[in-house]
């Protein structure tokens, strides 16, 4: 049976498909709608499998591994830069091995559509040492989630399974496959523990199982060599990157199509002496023709994005691909010329707009004051009209930044982070700033949900002021406000309060988004019609 899927779609029904018994993750473009479809999905909900959102990636990673601990299958979600939060757990789950198969799917975002860097997941893979999975299209993407599973219960490792921003949200028909059964539970009798006797054995392990590695992309039927008669040019097409070298050249080329690392020296080397030069086709960072340059010499050229013969930065395009071929490009089509610039901003009716509002008016005062943002939609009041931020760098960083800038002597030094921000990666910044006293503000946008990624579930919901008074916080200086312009004299007046206070103190301005409240009326106005 046939049906339309998104990229990200595909994949979760592979998983559920493949006997899944829990997603783990926290939402990030271009991974959400992977488990927000199992969330979702009838069978997945008849079987219990688990799907609620986790605080971090790190917890999520965590506790995937700990269900591939009690024999069963899971699978972990996250956009790439959250490969950074959950690093310590994902490379050390390649020495741990796993026993139900563990997948961790990182979806990268060449062209930086909704993120702030363009780092390329397959490096993580070959750090951890683990196989890496790249579909080019969305039924390798369906397919794959099963092979990857079948591979790591075989080797006894977690595999990454890497998409980019056009794979996971572009649709295409998908051939789906039977309803597997799940696994039963069957704790391990491995040792998982890492002291560093332990360790030094299982890492021991885990650099034996390279070759086996290596004979598995050999075989897969996810790699293989497209013969067209081309001596001169060789081209090793990645992922998705495929797509585009097949639109420009058809049959008509030599083509090596790598979609399961690790590379095999072995292909390469053989692939590279039927031709005089190969181009690296990938969309990402250069990390195949860097791997591949150790492999066939210094000499043999190699051509890519390191030598500019593609983009060295954002995603790659069929017209990219034709010029690096030398070949000509499509015709262009500029439609967009005489419209009208229409950059983002926050939603009319937010109540991170009458934040900055206030924030903006009282900081007015201090000629000297910066406010840290964060990640979240309220980052947009970077922008114009508000223009209200100094920083935005990482999850959390807004806190830590902030205190940095205090211990400094910067004064007066405000932080400002969203409610499901705060509780991925804020909580132990402002544990930091309480313990030393620091003298910063830190203001909680609280919109009830985890806005920039659609509205879900926000992990502190209701529990903000609790988590602020146990990290220490004094409790006359954790202020509630509800932002709304009726409200200004107050949240003004708190505002300059709290910052003249010589010490921690934690505003939360709470109003509930307002797309989800307009989708949560809709959803009541349903329920009374019944």
């Amino acid at each position: 049976m046939k049906q339309l899927l998104l990229g990200d779609e595909a994949i979760a029904l592979g998983a559920i498909n493949a006997g899944l018994s829990g997603v783990y993750a926290y939402p990030g473009t271009p991974s959400t709608e992977i488990t927000e479809f199992i969330q979702t999905n009838k069978v997945a909900r008849e079987r219990g499998i688990h799907s609620r959102w986790c605080t971090n990636e790190k917890t999520a990673m965590e506790a995937a591994l700990g269900m591939s601990y009690a024999g069963k299958r899971a699978l972990v979600c996250m956009k790439h830069v959250g490969m950074n939060v959950c690093a310590d757990a994902f490379v050390n789950s390649a020495i741990t091995g796993v026993n139900g198969g563990l997948i961790v799917l990182a979806a990268d975002d060449p062209s930086m559509h909704s993120s702030q860097n363009e780092q390329d997941s397959r490096f993580y893979g070959k750090f951890a040492l683990i196989p890496v999975f790249e579909p080019s299209n969305q039924q390798e993407a369906y397919d794959m989630v099963a092979s990857a599973f079948e591979l790591s219960e075989r080797m006894k490792t977690p595999v990454l399974l890497r998409i980019v921003t056009r794979l996971a949200h572009s649709r295409a028909a998908v051939e789906v496959g039977e309803l597997g059964n799940e696994n039963s539970l069957n704790p391990s009798i491995d040792q998982w523990v890492l002291l560093p006797g332990i360790a030094r054995k299982k890492y021991v392990d885990l650099l034996g199982k390279q070759t086996d590695f290596e004979k598995a992309s050999e075989t897969s039927v996810y790699n293989r060599l497209e013969k067209g008669g081309q001596q001169r040019l060789g081209i090793i097409a990645c992922g998705i990157g495929y797509n585009y070298v097949k639109e420009n050249v058809g049959d008509n080329a030599d083509i090596l199509k790598v979609s399961q690392y690790p590379l095999s020296p072995k292909v390469i080397k053989a692939f590279a002496a039927e031709h005089e030069s190969i181009l690296v086709v990938e969309d990402g960072q250069p990390v195949v023709e860097e791997t591949i340059a150790g492999m066939v010499g210094a000499d043999y050229p190699i051509k890519g994005r390191l030598t500019g013969d593609l983009p060295r930065t954002g995603e790659l395009t069929p017209d990219c691909v034709a010029k690096a071929l030398g070949l000509p490009a499509g015709p262009a089509f500029d439609n967009a010329k005489n419209l009208a610039g229409r950059p983002p901003q926050l939603c009319q009716g937010c109540g991170h707009r009458d934040v900055y509002t206030a924030l903006n008016q009282v900081l007015a005062e201090y000629p000297d004051y910066r406010v840290f943002g964060d990640i979240g939609c309220y980052t947009l009041g970077a922008l114009p009209p508000f223009k209200a931020l100094s920083s935005c760098v990482d999850m959390g960083a807004s806190i830590t930044m902030a205190k940095g800038a205090a211990d400094a002597g910067l004064f007066p030094s405000v932080a400002i982070i969203g409610d499901s921000t705060f509780t991925h990666s804020g909580m132990t910044g402002l544990l930091d700033a309480v313990n030393d006293k620091s003298n910063i503000t830190v203001v909680i946008s609280d919109n009830l949900t985890t806005g920039m990624t659609g509205g879900q579930d926000s992990a502190g919901t209701n529990k903000f002021e609790a988590i602020c008074l146990g990290l220490g916080v004094e409790p006359e200086h954790v202020r509630v406000v509800v932002p709304l312009p009726k409200n200004m004299p107050e949240i003004t007046r708190i505002l300059k309060e709290e910052i003249e206070y010589n010490g921690v103190s934690v505003i939360i301005p709470r109003r509930e988004c307002i797309q989800t409240a307009a989708r949560h009326a809709r959803e009541r106005a349903k329920e009374t019609k019944k």
